[in-house]
C-alpha cells in the first residue's frame, strides 16, 4: 500500500521549555525516532481511510434529513464532530479526512468551503 503524499505525517509536535533547542524523539528498539514509524503511519492512514468510508453514507443521510444545510455546513459539522469525539486524530488528519470525504461525495473541498476570517 502506498500512502499518498498529502496524508499528514508530522503529528507529534510538542514544546519543551528552556532557552536551548531540543529535539523531541522516542527511543524505539535502541534507536531514537522523530515522528511516526512506517508502521504507525500505516495504522493511522488505515484508520483515517476507514472513517472516511463510514462517513460517506452518514453525510448523505444528514444532507437528506436537513435539505437546508449546504454541503459546506455538513462538512463543517462532521469536522467539528470528529474533533469533539477526541478519538486521537490530529487536526491535520481530520482536515485531510474531511477533504477526502468531500472528494468522495463530489462536493466542494472542505478548505474551499471555510468562511473567510475577518
Amino acid at each position: 500500500m502506498v500512502i499518498p503524499e498529502d496524508f499528514p505525517r508530522d503529528l507529534h509536535s510538542g514544546a519543551v521549555p528552556g532557552t536551548q533547542e531540543k529535539l523531541l524523539a522516542r527511543l524505539i528498539d535502541g534507536r531514537y525516532i522523530v515522528g511516526l514509524t512506517e508502521e504507525e503511519l500505516k495504522e493511522r492512514y488505515d484508520a483515517c481511510v476507514d472513517l472516511v468510508e463510514q462517513l460517506v453514507p452518514y453525510c448523505v443521510r444528514k444532507k437528506t434529513e436537513n435539505p437546508s444545510w449546504t454541503t459546506a455546513e455538513v462538512l463543517r459539522r462532521v469536522h467539528a464532530g470528529v474533533q469533539a469525539k477526541r478519538w486521537g486524530y490530529s487536526l491535520a488528519e481530520i482536515h485531510w479526512m474531511v477533504n477526502k470525504l468531500s472528494a468522495a461525495l463530489d462536493w466542494p473541498r472542505f478548505s474551499d468551503a471555510q468562511p473567510k476570517a475577518s
